[in-house]
């Protein structure tokens, strides 16, 4: 709950992605019947994790946002 909290608020993104990804693969381990619901959380906690915090987030406002730049060769 934690980590879903923090995730909720943009606090602490890749780490709390990764737990949310860890908590969600470990009840699909440990949890008998439907794994659709914990695959698909730690799909997004890890897809959140990697991609980080949105401009509205607090990483954003704390550390400053950043924004992936393609260029042209």
């Amino acid at each position: 709950m934690i980590a879903g909290a923090l995730l909720s608020v943009g606090l602490w993104t890749p780490v709390s992605g990764c737990m949310v990804a860890a908590a969600a693969l470990w009840g699909f381990i440990t949890q008998s019947g439907d794994p659709w619901g914990n695959i698909l959380l730690a799909t997004i906690g890890a897809a959140l994790s990697m991609i980080g915090p949105g401009v509205w987030s607090l990483d954003s406002r704390l550390f400053g946002w950043r924004r992936i730049l393609i260029r042209d060769k």
